[in-house]
């Protein structure tokens, strides 16, 4: 398998698929292409090739056969290794984390179109300039916290449903926008925060991330310069 990414400093849906497979030491060759907004760019041109939705991430067969969408490539990933538990074993478990992923993929607007993903990026003072003003913002991080500390909770941690699965790897993009804005979670939220970032799929991907040092202006819209030490708008 082949799976095709933006940059993975700022590619939160490509994050999802990559930390998944990662995880489960599932064998797949990896496509970077940089993000270029620019109707007609080399980005938009590699992309058709590959799917009509023109967006990232692909997960592409040995025949070119493409699947995208986070979930689809989840749902696929899992429909292949029916060996991994890439949902919980327990079938009530195994509803609860669709619907996470779920509530995710369809919502939290506030808090992915506010708190666009940045790994290198101290944005602290933003997230508390954010969270001063933006009452959806602070609505969906209260959402947010019961839902993990609920699955906290019935599992008994440190991930979401006790071992690794989908659901943890769903939120990877997430632990990277709270940690790198700022924003307050609860302590059993922040034990999860750190048992993430720890992980050793979680822990690559960021790596990778602060090795590309590719400044994006379409994707910085906090910072007029590039680089941790950028100077904030």
């Amino acid at each position: 398998m082949q799976l095709v990414i933006g940059n993975k400093n700022y590619s939160s849906w490509s994050m999802r698929p990559w930390v998944l497979l990662k995880a489960f030491d599932i064998p797949f060759s990896e496509r970077k292409l940089r993000f270029d907004f620019t109707p007609g760019s080399s980005f938009y041109q590699a992309m058709a090739e590959v799917t009509p939705a023109a967006k990232v991430p692909v997960l592409l067969d040995d025949d070119g056969f493409a699947v995208w969408d986070t979930l689809a490539i989840t749902e696929t990933i899992a429909d292949r290794h029916p060996e991994l538990a890439i949902w919980p074993r327990d079938a009530r478990q195994r509803a609860r984390a669709r619907s996470l992923c779920a509530e995710m993929h369809a919502g939290f607007g506030s808090l992915r179109g506010l708190c666009p993903m940045n790994i290198e990026a101290d944005l602290s003072a933003v997230g508390q300039r954010l969270l001063a003003s933006e009452p959806k913002l602070r609505a969906d991080l209260a959402r947010m916290q019961a839902a993990w500390e609920e699955a906290l909770a019935a599992s008994g941690g440190p991930f979401l449903f006790g071992a690794f699965s989908a659901a943890d790897a769903y939120f990877a993009p997430v632990v990277m926008r709270i940690t790198r804005y700022g924003l307050p979670m609860s302590e059993p939220c922040q034990r999860y925060l750190a048992a993430m970032q720890a992980h050793p799929a979680v822990a690559a991907w960021v790596a990778d991330a602060l090795a590309e040092q590719d400044f994006i202006a379409d994707d910085e819209p906090y910072r007029v310069s590039g680089g941790p030490q950028g100077q904030l708008r």
